[in-house]
């Protein structure tokens, strides 16, 4: 499948664009920002000098995602979302000079397999995202967010669990042991452990 890059996007000669992605319109990609294969990147979206993201992600309209993100195979960034770089921002220095880039040290956003951002959240790095998890649009992620987990709010915190599918699973009844949920899509069963979930394979 042919790489598809809009007229009017500026991508950098030196990013690298996976095969089969599409960049469109008005979106930007910097110097050694690395797309996989089959990805899409929406209309006016930024990807940040050496972000890195997997196979098959989608980065919708107007997204931006600041360096050095890290996205895994299959991560959704909605609409106008924001992966910040920056734990104290500033325009200028004590000394009233404008900062440089060797002023600061970016920190960035993971984001593990399967997992999607909603619509206008904003993660604040340093922050991982697990596999597989869901942040509700809106959310504001302040802290790491434990794989499968629904967060939602401001600061985002965990309102329930998400499978592969993205709906949220169902409290499974009966059982004497650790909580278990199911998801209504795939009909999988997972247990709580620890500060997530896994799923049961016996």
């Amino acid at each position: 499948m042919a790489t598809r890059i809009a007229p009017s996007a500026d991508v950098s000669a030196e990013a690298q664009i996976g095969e089969g992605s599409s960049i469109w319109h008005l979106a930007q990609v910097r110097e050694h920002a690395v797309i996989g294969e089959s990805c899409v990147i929406g209309r006016g979206a930024y990807i940040g000098e050496g972000v890195t993201m997997g196979r098959n992600c989608k980065v919708q309209n107007y997204a931006l995602v600041y360096e050095p993100a890290t996205l895994a195979d299959g991560v959704f960034i909605g609409p106008a979302v924001t992966l910040t770089n920056d734990h104290f921002p500033r325009a200028i220095n004590p000394d009233g000079t404008i900062k440089s880039a060797s002023d600061w040290e970016p920190v960035g956003v993971d984001i593990a397999e399967g997992a999607s951002i909603g619509a206008r959240a904003v993660c604040v790095a340093p922050v991982r995202i697990g596999a597989w998890a869901t942040v509700a649009a809106g959310a504001v992620v302040t802290r790491d967010v434990p794989d499968h987990a629904l967060v939602a709010g401001v600061p985002a915190r965990r309102i329930g669990w998400g499978g592969r599918a993205g709906e949220p699973l169902v409290a499974e009844p009966g059982g004497d042991g650790a909580p278990r949920w199911r998801c209504p899509v795939t009909q999988t069963l997972y247990e709580e452990s620890d500060t997530t979930i896994r799923e049961v394979t016996h």
